[in-house]
């Protein structure tokens, strides 16, 4: 690979999301993929089982995935999974089966619900694949991950190596799946794609096989796949990971930034080619957050078991960047992070958030909110919203200085990351999708 130097003096760098602001929710973490909510306003401060819910939608099967929101319907993924019996567990068992993972046999039917925005019924339940004998995952997993994108009438799901497919959200109807790309999770699908110009884009970091790849998604044939070119462990299970490209416009061209296992990539999104990539300098796998942009820096977690909070320094479309701060101290491994101003925002699996100044790295508070996390932290209205596995929403006042404005529990774990669109908030638990916003009385 060729790599262009180009003088810093030169070059006129600028940062936009690629996916353009639109009043709804086409994708996890918002429009511009970064956890902003910039259409909601007039969000309640307060909730609970019993105040500010407009309705409460028990969902069918498990999943982790966040709503996408559009034409009037939510949509989340959902699997069906079937217990593992006492002989089914005690076989893995001696396969040397991992005691993190979940006790579920096949056959497991992964499905997408359309549920209306306004009354909270349940509008489609669309079968997509059913997988007979499903690869192990995580407790802390789900086999319905990763979040659905929506464009148009069209709503793009991809389940990792279980496929990917395509709805037609008038109808309900599955227009196209694709089972072809496979790998081995190990734990379970995580990553989320992106849709850019008629390409639905995934990861595809397996303990086996690394690569990303393109789907075209009027007809959902692979368009491109590029395998990983850095030099990874000789441990295949240091070779995984689970993030999310993020698409951005760099020196006048649009780059696609892809975190793997120890490697940070840039792509051409049209075609593939990789246009650098940067090495972690630790170690770096089952990689989950999503990057974040401030100016001409990203941000990013190397993930798990020794994590570091890396500032980027973003260069050029064909040039690496350099590594500009580390953080090490309650860096997260699920939760992605978030900028607001010129602060950046991260809370850490065990609790602790913190927040830091984005330029140049310095600390300026740390608190433990208390609890356990997965989900990502929300901008909107104003206020910045994260919820944990315990059922508590926690509210903050962004800024230098510490302010925690409520907490809020609902009944059940959250998981998936809220949406944000108008006057409510979309919060899904483990067991119900809520819309939440300000109401005159008690919830129906």
């Amino acid at each position: 690979m060729r790599i262009t130097s180009l003088s810093a003096s030169l070059l006129c760098i600028a940062l936009l999301p690629a996916t353009a602001a639109e009043p709804e929710w086409p994708q996890w973490r918002g429009p511009g993929g970064e956890g902003h909510a910039p259409a909601a306003r007039d969000l309640p401060l307060t909730w609970s089982e019993t105040e500010n819910v407009a309705w409460k939608t028990p969902l069918p099967g498990r999943g982790w995935s966040s709503p996408v929101i559009g034409g009037g319907i939510v949509w989340v993924a959902t699997a069906i999974e079937r217990q593992a019996t006492p002989e089914q567990k005690a076989r893995r068992l001696e396969g040397n089966r991992m005691a993190s993972q979940l006790d579920v046999s096949g056959p497991v039917t992964l499905r997408a619900l359309g549920i209306d925005q306004a009354s909270g019924a349940i509008r489609h339940n669309v079968e997509l694949f059913t997988v007979a004998e499903p690869q192990p995952i995580h407790k802390l997993n789900s086999y319905a991950s990763p979040s659905p994108v929506l464009a148009g009438e069209r709503l793009y799901c991809h389940c990792g190596d279980f496929g990917a497919a395509c709805i037609d959200t008038v109808s309900g109807k599955v227009l196209w799946t694709n089972r072809e790309l496979r790998l081995n999770h190990e734990n379970g699908p995580g990553s989320t794609p992106v849709l850019w110009k008629g390409k639905l884009i995934v990861h595809l970091d397996g303990s086996d096989v690394q690569s990303i790849a393109a789907y075209d998604a009027a007809s959902g044939a692979v368009v491109w796949q590029t395998t990983r070119s850095g030099a990874l462990r000789d441990d295949p299970q240091l070779k995984k990971a689970y993030g999310t490209p993020l698409i951005l416009t760099l020196g006048g061209r649009e780059v696609l930034l892809s975190p793997a296992a120890d490697w940070f990539y840039a792509y051409d999104p049209d075609s593939g080619r990789e246009l650098w990539k940067m090495n972690y300098g630790v170690l770096g796998f089952s990689i989950v957050p999503r990057p974040v942009i401030s100016g001409d820096m990203v941000f990013l977690s190397t993930c798990f078991m020794q994590p570091e909070l890396l500032a980027v320094r973003l260069a050029g479309p064909d040039t690496a960047p350099e590594i500009a701060w580390r953080e090490k101290k309650a860096a997260p491994t699920m939760s992605s992070l978030l900028v607001v101003g010129g602060e950046l925002y991260m809370v850490s699996d065990k609790g602790v958030a913190a927040c830091l100044d984005a330029a140049g790295g310095e600390r300026l508070w740390t608190e433990r909110l208390g609890g356990n996390f997965s989900s990502s932290p929300l901008f909107a209205d104003g206020r910045i919203y994260v919820g944990n596995r315990e059922g508590d929403t926690f509210v903050l006042r962004p800024g230098r200085e510490y302010a925690l404005l409520a907490t809020n529990h609902l009944d059940g774990g959250i998981f998936a990351t809220p949406a944000a669109v108008d006057r409510a908030l979309y919060l899904r638990t483990e067991h119900a999708l809520y819309r939440i916003e300000k109401r005159g009385g008690a919830a129906p």
